[in-house]
C-alpha cells in the first residue's frame, strides 16, 4: 500500500551497553510496523551484543564487526537498507512509539524528500532554517533523531564523507544546496524523539567540532568571512558563559 510504507531505520553502536535496549524497544514498539531495523555494531566488547540478540527476531540485519569509525557504519548500513524512506538512531537515543506514524504520513501527504520531525533534548529542537545557509550563519536542523529522507535520494547524495567530524552537516548541505532536494518541517507538537548526551557529538572537542564546521562551511562555498566572524563569535562567547555561570555559582553560596 502507497499509505503504508517501508521505512528503514538504522543504528549504529559501540560499547552502548547502557543504552541499547532502550532505543532498540523505541524502534520494535513502533505504532507503525512496516519498517525494517538493520543495526551495524563496532566490535563491541561490552554486553551490548548480548542485549541486541535478545531482540534478534525482531532486527532484519544485525552485524558486527570493526569499522573506522560512526560514519563508516553508518555507510555500512546505508547500503543494506531496502526501505522507501530511511533514518538514523544512534544508540543513546530514542523515538517516541508514533515516530515512524508521523514519518510514513508526512511522506505520504506532501511531495517531499525529506523531512525535520521535532526532536527533544534539554530543549525542544524543531524545524530547519535553509536561509541560514544562504547568509552563511550555518544550518540549524532538529537534530539527526528526527530526520527521515527517501532513501533514493540520499543514495543520489551519496555516502557520508569521513574525513569530518560532523558529516552528516556536510550530508545536509549538499542536500539543500548542490542537490536542491524539498524538504519540510514537521508540526512543533509533533515530537519524534529524544536526543541522548552520551553520543558520538558530546565527545568531540569544542575547538576541533568548530574548525571541522569552519572546513565543512567553506568548502560547500559559504562566505568565508562570514563563516570566520561566527567562529570567532562562538570561541570568545564559550568562556564567558562558564564565567557567567562560575560567578553565578559563587553569588549563591
Amino acid at each position: 500500500m502507497k499509505n503504508n510504507k517501508l521505512i528503514t531505520i538504522i543504528t549504529v553502536v559501540k560499547n552502548s551497553e547502557k543504552t541499547i535496549e532502550k532505543c532498540i524497544n523505541s524502534v520494535i514498539n513502533q505504532s507503525h510496523k512496516n519498517f525494517e531495523y538493520i543495526i551495524i555494531d563496532g566490535d563491541s566488547n561490552d554486553s551490548t551484543n548480548t542485549i541486541i540478540n535478545k531482540y534478534k527476531d525482531k532486527i532484519n540485519i544485525h552485524i558486527t564487526e570493526k569499522d573506522m569509525g560512526i560514519w563508516d557504519a553508518m555507510n555500512k548500513g546505508l547500503k543494506l537498507a531496502n526501505g522507501e524512506i530511511i533514518g538514523f538512531l544512534n544508540a543513546d537515543d530514542f523515538y517516541y512509539p508514533n515516530a515512524l506514524q508521523l514519518v510514513n504520513r508526512y511522506f505520504f501527504d506532501n511531495k517531499i524528500d525529506f523531512l525535520f520531525g521535532s526532536v527533544q533534548k534539554y530543549k525542544l529542537m524543531y524545524g530547519y532554517k535553509p536561509w541560514k545557509i544562504k547568509f552563511s550563519f550555518g544550518f540549524y536542523t532538529s537534530h539527526s533523531v528526527g530526520f527521515f529522507i527517501k532513501t533514493k535520494e540520499h543514495k543520489k547524495i551519496g555516502e557520508y564523507n569521513p574525513k569530518y567530524l560532523s558529516a552528516d552537516l556536510d550530508f545536509f548541505y549538499k542536500m539543500i544546496k548542490k542537490f536542491k532536494m524539498n524538504g519540510m518541517s514537521s508540526l512543533k507538537s509533533e515530537i519524534f524523539g529524544k536526543f541522548g548526551s552520551g553520543g558520538f557529538s558530546s565527545k568531540v572537542n569544542y575547538v576541533a567540532h568548530l574548525i571541522d564546521l569552519n572546513r565543512i562551511r567553506i568548502e560547500n562555498n559559504q562566505n568565508k568571512f562570514f563563516v570566520y566572524f561566527i567562529f570567532l563569535i562562538k570561541i570568545i562567547k564559550k568562556p564567558l558563559k562558564f564565567l557567567s555561570s562560575y560567578i553565578k555559582k559563587i553569588n549563591n553560596e
